[in-house]
Formats: structure tokens, sequence, C-alpha cells
């Protein structure tokens, strides 16, 4: 182990870490420099996540726990205090870690890194609603407002300043003469009563036949002092009943505010009048007098929230409503979903590439509906919407027309909404029940809101439309929103914010993220740099940020922007912490820890620590050796050339794939390139994999029928198979050794001793998983878990088989010395000399020796594996699967290699890989092209790419200006061609492989 630069810095400048022991550590010593970019390296499974998760940051994050109350620690995830002797200069410690955890169906790229939050207030505060019945603008007219808009009439206009007291809508009867009662009494009698009802009619309108509403309204009013009625430009005194007479009172009633003849002086009048209607009946009505040859004209401001056409009154935006999370906001049929269970437009038209005149919707394709297709024909004859081209070359406007239809024509959605009234007979429901399943919802069409939420615009856009907008899209418009001077006092830091975050997100390479996209549908690197983000939004400072190879899925071309993330948050007053194996990540390290020298027992020591530099002149360092080109990963001297059997794949549309052509060349090495987000995983997981599954009749999932045009090829394979980086198993019980199939082997080895013959032990006895042979107490876990509430979960090893997990009887079975317990126990390389003379035994374990395995456990639980071993421990079962076939004595030759054609399909399998590990690894695609396979390769690291056969690079950006083949052919054809952004790094690589340099920093 070497002298460290650090070793004689102030504790107060460094993470102190003294006797770390957790898993397979050594008890090293290390310091950590703060305020700095500290990568550890080392081949996989050297130690690298014990020390920095396993130790650093699980002894941060339990003293955080720790200074809690113990109320508040139950609520928390509880960490098992590390093996290490000494920790001193931890920071608050914050994990950003490979593995994308989200599964919320509602989580998306936006709420992930808060733009939303911020998104939500934004609109709320400085929207413009629009009236979703005539389009008109909903506001609250303001009295400064209305003060200018009528100052702005010509000077000396004359104007009635008035509020309403009756509406159209209310009905009242108008007073009658005979509502008083006149008798033949003399004239001064009759003198008399005409006196007592006027001053009736002042007092109490009682005996007016008005209704109870308007009676009280008028004996208010008049109270207060109003004594002038207005309508259709007459003003009328009501002080009188006669003077009532005269109004029609099934029509609106204006009360008198002021008369005004307009000037500069009248400003203090106006603002009284506007506020007494306002204060009287939130309206305020100004009708002006006819003036030389002006015509009269009306005005109508109101106080409430409505719209400024129709008067149809609104809530006021918040920004609950722009929630799909809270009901207030969400849309009502599908719940904030953007789904509902429906007809399906997927299962109604299967096949995109189908014309009207070919059948493209299927139900009215032929049977008792066929006179559905002719209508449908002349319906779209009549629109002008060709019938001849492809469904997917129809506009959406033509689209819309076909599944809404129009006029006499009901359209799909019609013909389904028909049919449905008559689901009581039995074939009806069946014939349904076919073409429905999970569609876009039709009220809010995908968008989650309701259609209020919708009507709420900013500069044009609604929340929804901003959504859909690609992270560059985005920034490009908030980058040219203009508030007005009173909306940017209320949200100009809100607006700062959301340019603020997208802005993160660019710089990390996710520009063509958009910002609805689900965040269950990221991959690991994409979930780890949109946390990446988040954290340099947040601007913390002071914290120990732990990260776990955030390369992952990030073209060599974007690393540089990963570093300038990593090197703004350093530079804020943070300590970073990174375990990466990208040379550009390593060079770009203020403190470099190299571990190894091997890997599970044989690691766990410090090689090397300090400058780049000085681990690379480190004779001890593997890494340092690759860095400095002593070692390489060499270039094929001879590249297997593509051969008559190929796949051809034409017409691919989905996503941001326009109809793309692809040839795969069978027997070889090929890699799929190009830059996150170009459409590589699009076109190879989502339509080549399922299209050749469909082909291959190896699966009953989803139909990928529409998303090509045709495949052809496939008579040259037997078998598709997917290895990805998904756990091999989710429970302890799941380990390599079961996966690979070899403890069956193993159990039967053990059942065929003497002491379980003699004992009638069968195979079954000798596995922890069923009842028989496993310990009855644990089950066969080996241990017992204590909850401890507050404090973390303690395992205990079972005190009845003493962790072993086998009853005594079967521990009792030994061969050559050892029982099953030892066994599961042994690491591989330990194994493979154990069960020397077992052929069938030693050629399962070779395998994951191949892959760089050897270090692991056969027992080792399945869930401590990373992603990458997880992957290779599916590759060496294949590598087992294709052995065994080749060398099968009653297979000749020929028949062993068609046994075996299958197609390999890998998706980035150096997640987690060393530069050495990456040489076993295509070590171990050598041995399955050899054995008839062939391989196709997602990839971005250039020492795959550089010894594949043949490559296939998309591009030339991400998103929707991804989406096309750039380039195909050698990995030098690619280095040549100036387009691709993989040849362009592609090329010094290449160079300096062939001249024995060091790695070329790209970044």
């Amino acid at each position: 182990m070497t002298d460290q630069t650090h070793t004689n810095a102030s504790p107060n400048n460094q993470i102190t870490i003294r006797g770390a022991r957790t898993h397979n550590l050594k008890g090293i010593d290390v310091d950590i420099p703060h305020n700095a970019l500290t990568v550890v390296s080392g081949v996989s499974g050297s130690g690298k996540s014990s020390l920095a998760f396993d130790t650093v940051y699980a002894e941060g994050q339990r003293r955080y726990v720790e200074s809690l109350s113990a109320y508040a620690r139950q609520f928390l995830e509880r960490i098992e205090k590390p093996d290490v002797d000494h920790v001193d200069g931890l920071a608050p410690a914050i994990a950003i870690k490979q593995k994308n955890q989200t599964r919320n169906p509602r989580s998306t790229v936006a709420t992930a890194t808060e733009i939303y939050d911020y998104l939500r207030l934004l609109y709320a505060r400085c929207g413009t609603v629009t009236c979703l019945h005539c389009g008109g603008i909903v506001k609250r007219d303001s009295v400064d407002e209305i003060v200018a808009t009528i100052l702005a009439l010509p000077e000396g206009t004359r104007t009635h300043a008035l509020f309403p007291i009756t509406r159209a809508e209310i009905r009242i009867e108008a007073l009658q003469p005979s509502s008083v009662e006149e008798t033949e009494a003399p004239k001064p009698a009759k003198k008399a009563v005409k006196k007592s009802a006027k001053k009736a009619a002042t007092v109490n309108i009682a005996a007016a036949t008005l209704t109870d509403p308007i009676k009280d309204r008028l004996l208010e009013l008049r109270r207060r002092g109003y004594n002038r009625l207005f309508q259709n430009g007459a003003i009328v005194e009501f002080s009188t009943p006669e003077s009532l007479l005269e109004l029609d009172f099934s029509k609106p009633i204006f009360v008198l505010i002021d008369r005004l003849a307009l000037s500069p002086d009248i400003r203090t009048r106006l603002v009284d009048a506007i506020e007494t209607g306002y204060r009287e009946s939130g309206e305020i009505q100004f009708h002006t007098l006819p003036r030389d040859e002006a015509a009269p004209q009306q005005f109508r401001f109101s106080s409430a929230f409505e719209c400024t056409t129709c008067h149809r009154a609104y809530r006021e935006p918040e920004p609950r409503l722009f929630s799909f999370n809270n009901p207030f906001g969400a849309c009502p049929r599908c719940q904030g979903f953007g789904n509902t269970i429906d007809f399906d437009p997927n299962l109604i038209i299967p096949d995109r590439s189908k014309s009207l005149t070919g059948d493209a919707v299927a139900p009215w394709a032929s049977g008792k509906y066929r006179p559905h297709h002719a209508e449908m024909l002349r319906a779209a004859k009549a629109a002008n919407i060709p019938t001849s081209v492809p469904w997917y070359d129809l506009t959406p406007a033509q689209q819309s027309f076909i599944e809404d239809g129009s006029g006499s024509f009901p359209g799909i959605r019609g013909f389904f909404r028909d049919l449905d009234r008559k689901k009581y007979k039995l074939h009806v429901r069946v014939f349904l029940s076919k073409y429905r399943g999970y569609a876009l919802c039709p009220d809010c069409r995908g968008t989650r809101l309701r259609a209020e939420a919708r009507a709420v615009l900013l500069s044009g856009k609604n929340i929804c439309e901003v959504s859909a907008l690609t992270i560059t899209g985005a920034t490009e418009f908030f980058d040219a929103l203009n508030l007005s001077p009173s909306q940017m006092e209320i949200a100009g830091k809100v607006l700062e914010e959301v340019r603020q975050r997208t802005h993160f997100l660019h710089q990390v390479g996710l520009d063509y993220l958009t910002l609805d996209r689900l965040s269950s549908t990221l991959s690991g690197g994409e979930s780890q740099r949109i946390q990446l983000a988040t954290s340099l939004g947040s601007r913390l400072v002071g914290a120990l940020y732990v990260l776990d190879e955030p390369s992952i899925g990030l073209h060599t071309r974007d690393t540089a922007k990963l570093i300038r993330i990593m090197e703004d948050l350093r530079d804020l007053g943070n300590t970073i912490l990174v375990v990466e194996h990208d040379p550009d990540v390593i060079r770009a390290a203020d403190y470099l820890l190299d571990l190894g020298p091997g890997a599970g027992e044989l690691g766990g020591q410090l090689l090397a620590a300090g400058t780049v530099a000085e681990v690379t002149r480190n004779p001890a360092s593997i890494t340092g050796k690759y860095l400095s080109g002593r070692l390489t990963i060499p270039i094929p001297k001879v590249r297997r050339e593509p051969g008559r059997e190929r796949l051809k794949l034409t017409g691919a549309r989905i996503h941001n794939l326009r109809g793309v052509d692809i040839e795969i060349p069978l027997n070889l090495l090929c890699c799929v390139t190009g830059v996150s987000g170009s459409g590589k995983s699009t076109i190879v997981h989502q339509v080549l994999y399922r299209a050749l599954q469909q082909a291959l009749g190896q699966t009953e999932g989803a139909d990928p029928t529409g998303l090509y045009r045709d495949l052809s090829g496939t008579q040259h394979l037997n078998e598709v198979i997917l290895v990805d980086q998904s756990p091999i198993g989710r429970t302890p019980r799941s380990n390599p050794v079961t996966y690979i199939k070899a403890f069956d082997d193993i159990r039967a080895l053990f059942a065929a001793q003497p002491d379980a013959k003699r004992k009638s032990y069968a195979a079954g006895a000798f596995s922890f998983n069923v009842p028989g042979g496993r310990c009855d107490v644990c089950e066969g876990d080996g241990t017992v878990t204590v909850e401890m509430q507050f404090l973390a979960d303690i395992e205990l090893p079972c005190e009845e088989c003493n962790g072993t997990r086998y009853k005594a009887a079967i521990l009792d079975v030994k061969y050559k010395g050892k029982n099953i317990h030892d066994v599961l126990n042994m690491t591989v390389k330990e194994a493979l000399v154990y069960f020397a003379g077992h052929q069938k035994i030693v050629d399962k374990l070779y395998v994951l020796d191949e892959v760089g395995l050897s270090y692991v456990r056969l027992g080792q639980s399945a869930t401590t594996l990373s992603g990458g071993e997880a992957q290779r421990v599916k590759l060496a079962s294949h590598l087992a699967t294709a052995r065994s076939v080749s060398n099968r004595s009653s297979l000749n030759e020929a028949a062993a290699k068609a046994r075996s054609r299958t197609l390999y399909i890998l998706d980035e399998p150096t997640t987690g890989l060393h530069f050495d590990d990456v040489a076993k690894l295509l070590a171990a695609f050598r041995k399955l092209i050899e054995g008839g396979g062939s391989l196709l390769v997602i990839e971005h690291n250039l020492d795959v790419i550089k010894s594949a056969d043949w490559v296939i690079d998309m591009g030339p950006e991400g998103g929707n200006a991804g989406g096309q083949v750039v380039a195909i052919g050698t990995p030098e054809d690619i280095a040549a061609n100036k387009a691709s952004h993989t040849g362009h790094w592609l090329g010094p690589v290449l160079e300096a492989t062939a001249h024995h340099e060091p790695i070329p920093v790209h970044a």
C-alpha cells in the first residue's frame, strides 16, 4: 500500500478512515480530501462500493439518523454501523446510485426535478385564463385598468356610471294600477288616498306586487340614498310608485351612480364611481351619450373572475389546479393517469403501415361490419383525405376525422359508442372485448389535467404543451419568455428556478428527454443524471456526494458535460466521491484511489492513492497500467466479415424512429452505437427484439405489428435471448450456482455419497428452498431477523443451524471432507479445483470464471450482485448452454451449430466493468460466436466498439433530432465518417491502441 499525499492534511480538510473491513476490505486506511473530486477505481469486486457506499456513505447517513429523536428514527431507513475502526471529518452524505428505483406511474422528469412544482406556481400566478366556451379572456377588471380605458375616450364625452339591480334572467311582475284601491269618496278623500299611497311607496314598497328579493333590494337602495334608475337610455326616479310603471322588469335595470363629462381632472370621481359599483354589485357599466357623429357605447367591467365575452364565471387558478396528483386538477375521467381502459387504437388499427383501402381499420375489415368500411371511404373522399397512403402518413387532423367522425359519418368512436348500446348481446360483448385495452384518455388526450387547467396559457402554451417539450425546447421556451413588470415582481424568482433546472438537465446530456417522460421508463444512468441536476439546482454547500458510475449510458461526447457538473458541485464547496471506470472521469479526478489487486477475497486492498499522475506511475496499480498504455485491450487482428446470413428490418416507426431500415449481419459481434436518446434501445429492444420473439414463436407479449414494415432473415435463427441487467433473483435464496443450473448437479453428487444413500437422502434433501433437509427454524435462510424499531434490524445467525441453513444430519454427509454448506461458501475459483473430475459441474462453473466472476461465492445472495454482475451471470448461463450443446457427442458438428443459432442482445454489458474485466468480457463474446451465436450489443464503451466486427451508428443527435442511421461498417469505417459523433471519438482510440499509447483524454 502506497503512502497517500494527503495524510499530513488537517483532519478538517479530509475524511479520515482507519481500519475499514466492510465486506472484503482488508482493514485499509484511507484519507479523502474535502472539496475535491475523488474517484475510486479498481477491478469489479475489488471493494470500491464497499468503501464508498457501505463505509463512507453508510456511516455519514447513520450518524445523521442517530442525531434525530427515537420517534423520528423509526420512520427512516435504518443503516447498520459499518465495520470500521475510526471515521472522522464526515460531511452530510447524499448517495446517487445508478439504479432507477422509481416505479410510480405518476412520476415524470418534471416532477422528479421539481420543475413541475415551479411550473404550477408560474401558471397559477402569471397564466392567462381562456374561456372554455368562447375562447375569450377570463380576468378580473382592476380599477386602474377601468380608469385607463374610460379616460382614453375623447375628452368631453358624457357617460353614465351604472350598476345592475336585476339580471335579465330574473323575471318580476310590473306594478299595476289596480294595486292601489280607490273608492267613490269625495275629491278631498281621493287626494288623501293618493298622498298616503305615495308616502307608502317612498318608505315601504310593500304595496307593490314585486317579488320579495327585488322589493328588498329597492328598499335597501332607497334607504342608502340611490333614487335614480336607468333603463334603455332613460333615467327614472323611483321615489314614487308611478315612476316604476315606466320600467320593464323583465329586462336589466341599472342604478345610476354618477353622470360624468370626461376630462383629466375627473379621475377621482371616476374611481369613486367604480368602487361604488364594485361594492354594490361587483359590476360597473358605462353608457356614453351620442356626441356629434359618434354612436353611443357601452362598457362593462366586473370584479368577478369571468369571461370578458360571454361573462361565464370561473375559479381563479391556483397551484393545485395544475397537479395531476390532486383531485382538484386531475382529469376526472382518468384520475390523472392519462390512460383509461377503453377502445385501444393500437388494437383497432394494429398495422399502421396499411392504408384505409388496405383495411387499416381492423373491425371493418370483414364480416357484418364491412359496410362501415365503404362508408368511411366515401366520407374520406368527400373530406379530401387520401385513402391509399399508410395510416402513419396521414396528418393528425386526417386521423382525427377517421377516429372521431364528422357530420353523418360517426367515425370509429361513434361506431363503438353505438355498438356499446347493444352490449346486452353476448356476441357484441365478445366483439367489443377484442378491441379494449389501455388507451389514451379521450377527455384529456393523455395530458392528465382537467379542461380548466388546460385553458390557462402562458405565451400561447398551456402547461401540458410545455411539459411535452424536450429539455432543449423547454430551455428555449423559458429563455424567450417575457413577463410584464408586475408578473416579474410576482414570479421572477420562480421563472429563474425553472430556467436553472432546465439548463442543468441540458448540461448533463439529457436534452432529448421530454419533461412529461415517465420516470419509470428512464435508464439507471438517466435517473442518476437527473438526480445530479437536481442536486446542482439545490445549491447545497458542505455536503458529501457519493456517486455510482454516473457515466453509465452516456456517450463519450457527453462525458465532458458530466465532468463539468461534478466540478460545479465541487466548486460550490462539496466533496465528491465517485466510483467510476470511465477513463475521462478518472483523468478529471483531483484524487484517485485504486483498489485491488483482484476481486472478492483477492481484493480489498488499497493499491495506490494520489493524483492521477502519481497513480499512473505506480507499478502496483492495474488502473494506472491501462491509463499509461502499458496494458491495452488489443484490436482484433482479423475482423469477421458479414456473410449472407443477416436480419433486415425495414420501416421501424416508434418514438423518434421515422421509417428506419437496418441490416444486422449474423455470426459476428455487431455494436449499435450513438449518443444518448438517438434511438438505440428503441430500435433494438422495442422493435427488433419483440419482432423476433413474435417471428420465432417465443412470446405472447405485446404485439409489435405496426411498429415496422417488414422483417426478413429470421430463418437463420432458432432463438433470440435478451441479456439485460435486471436481477437474476429478487430473494436472498437465489444465487449464481442455482441460476446456472450447477446446484442440481452438486446436490446429485452429494446424494450419491455412501452416507446419503444409507440414510435414503435424495437430491432434494440438499436444497435449502424446500422442506426436508433444510433447517426448520430459519427455513433455509440461515439467519433470524430481530426488529429493533428505531434502530437497524439485526440479523442473527440461526441458533438451531448456526447459519448453515441445513439440519445437522444433512451436514454429516461430506464429499472430499466438505459438506454442502462448505461448498456454498466456496468462491468459483476454489470450487473449480474442488470439483475437478466432475466435468458437468466444472463446465458450468468455468463459464463464471470466464466472464470475470471467479471471486463470487457459489451461495452468494442474488440481491447483493450489482447490475453488471447479474448481467454477466446471465451471460455465463448462456455460455454454459452453448457449450453443452456443442459438446454433445450425439450431435454432429452441423447439428450442434444449428441448435446454437441464437442471437444474443445485450444492453451495455460493460456497466460496472474495469478495463481488465472488459477484456474478459470480450473473450466470452468470442466463445459465444464460436459456438454459433450472434451478438447484438448496445454500447458506449470504446474498447468494445473498437473490438466489434460491425457497427451501426444511430443519431445524429438525441430525441427528435435522432432516430436515423448515421453510419454503418467496421469501426475503421465509422471513425472515417465525419457525420458520426462516435467516429469522432473512436478514431483516436484506434490509433492509440495500435501504437500502445496512453488512453486519449476525450473530455
